[in-house]
C-alpha cells in the first residue's frame, strides 16, 4: 500500500504541490484535516493479529477521492492497493458520517425571520430579486437499478433515479434537501410531500412577515422561487405559460429564471466538484443515497470554507440540467396569482425595472 495513490498524495503532492492535491481531494489540507477531525472519532478502527487496519485518514482520503472522480471500487483497489471489498464497505459509512458531522453547522435550513432576510437580502443584492428566500428545483440522481426494483425508479428520461430536491441561498449554498424518492415521481409531487411543502402550509418556517415591494403599497409574501414543475402559490412563484405571453409577463419571465439560475449554478457546482453523480451509480438506492447526502454536505462545507472561490464558476464549464419536465398542477388560487401580478407589475416598473431586461427578453432570454 505504500506506494499507491495515498502515498502520492501525502508524500508529494502535500508537499510539492498544494494545488493538485487540492483538485485530488477536493479539499485543501487545512480543510481535510479539520474534517478529519470530525469523522475520525466514527470511523476509527483497532488492529487486529490477524492484520493492520485502514487508518481512518486513508479512509477519507479514499472516500473523498470515489466522490471526486466517481472511480469503480475495482479501480481504486489497483491505485490505492486496498481491497475492493474492504473499500466497498468504509466508503457507504465514511460518506454517512460525512454528513451527520456537517449537517447541524452547514445543513441547516434557516429558522427565524432574520436569518431568512438576510437571504432575501443577498438575492436583492445579487439578482434584484426582492423578498426572495431560495430558488428551489429538483436534480436526478442517476443508478444502476437492481433487476428486482422493476420500473420503480423509472424517471421520464428513461434512467433510474433518485429525486434530489434542493432548495438554494442567493450563493449556491443549499438551505433544504430531500432525496429517496423514487424517480417515477415529479419534482412538484416530491415537493407536495416533503417536510419543506408541509412547513411552509404550517407557517412554521418564520418567514418574515409581508410587506409591500419598493414603490408599491401591497404587502406581499416572501417567496421562494422555482419553475413549471411545480405548483404556484402564495411561497413559490412559477413563470407564466408560455402561450400569449404579453411583454410585461415575458419580462416577469426572465426575471424570474434569472433568479432560479442560482439552483442550476448550485447542481452544477455541485456535479463538477463531486462527479461521482454526473454518471450512473452502480450501487444499491440506499448507498447512492448516502452518497448523495455526503457531496451535499461537503458542498456546503467547502461553501462556507472557501467562499466565492469555491462557487465562482465560469457559466459555460457548468454542467447543466435538461430544462424540460413535466408541468404542475394548473389549479391555483386568485391570491397566489395576485402576487405573481404584483411582482410582474414591480419589474415593470421604474422602481424594479433593470436596464438590460428588454434587451433579454428580445433575445428570448425569458
Amino acid at each position: 500500500m505504500g506506494m499507491g495513490i495515498l502515498h502520492m498524495l501525502n508524500d508529494e503532492l502535500l508537499q510539492e504541490d498544494s494545488a493538485a492535491y487540492k483538485n485530488f481531494l477536493r479539499l485543501t489540507n487545512h480543510q481535510f484535516e479539520k474534517l478529519l477531525r470530525l469523522v475520525e472519532p466514527h470511523i476509527s478502527r483497532q488492529d487486529t493479529v490477524m492484520r493492520q487496519c485502514v487508518s481512518a485518514r486513508s479512509r477519507l482520503e479514499l472516500t473523498l477521492r470515489f466522490l471526486a472522480t466517481g472511480e469503480s471500487y475495482r479501480s481504486l483497489m489497483y491505485s490505492s492497493r486496498i481491497h475492493e471489498s474492504t473499500i466497498s464497505l468504509f466508503i457507504p459509512e465514511v460518506c454517512e458520517v460525512i454528513f451527520n458531522v456537517l449537517k447541524d453547522e452547514f445543513l441547516m435550513t434557516p429558522s427565524t425571520p432574520e436569518s431568512w432576510q438576510s437571504i432575501a437580502d443577498q438575492f436583492m443584492e445579487l439578482w434584484q430579486f426582492p423578498q426572495c428566500v431560495g430558488a428551489l428545483d429538483g436534480r436526478h440522481i442517476t443508478f444502476r437499478s437492481p433487476k428486482s426494483a422493476g420500473s420503480f425508479y423509472h424517471n421520464y428520461k428513461g434512467d433510474h433515479s433518485l429525486v434530489l430536491l434542493a432548495m438554494a441561498d442567493a450563493c449556491c449554498k443549499f438551505t433544504y434537501i430531500n432525496i429517496g424518492v423514487n424517480g417515477r415521481i415529479s419534482d412538484g409531487g416530491v415537493f407536495r410531500d416533503c417536510t419543506l411543502s408541509k412547513a411552509i402550509q404550517n407557517n412554521s418556517l418564520n418567514f418574515p412577515q409581508s410587506r409591500p415591494l419598493p414603490g408599491s403599497s401591497n404587502n406581499v409574501p416572501y417567496v421562494i422561487v422555482a419553475d413549471d414543475a411545480f405548483p404556484l402559490s402564495t411561497r413559490i412563484l412559477k413563470p407564466y405559460p408560455q402561450r400569449g405571453l404579453s411583454h410585461d409577463k415575458k419580462i416577469f419571465n426572465y426575471r424570474l429564471s434569472r433568479a432560479r439560475r442560482i439552483i442550476e449554478h448550485a447542481f452544477g457546482i455541485l456535479a463538477n466538484r463531486f462527479r461521482v453523480l454526473l454518471n450512473p451509480i452502480c450501487l444499491s438506492p440506499n448507498k447512492v443515497e448516502k452518497i448523495t447526502l455526503a457531496c451535499v454536505a461537503l458542498h456546503n462545507y467547502l461553501c462556507t470554507n472557501s467562499g466565492q472561490f469555491y462557487t465562482d464558476f465560469d457559466e459555460a464549464s457548468i454542467i447543466t440540467l435538461d430544462t424540460w419536465k413535466p408541468q404542475g398542477t394548473n389549479r391555483t388560487s386568485r391570491s397566489a396569482l395576485s402576487v405573481r401580478d404584483e411582482y410582474k407589475n414591480y419589474f415593470c416598473s421604474p422602481t424594479g425595472s433593470v436596464e438590460w431586461q428588454d434587451a433579454a427578453v428580445l433575445r428570448h432570454n425569458c
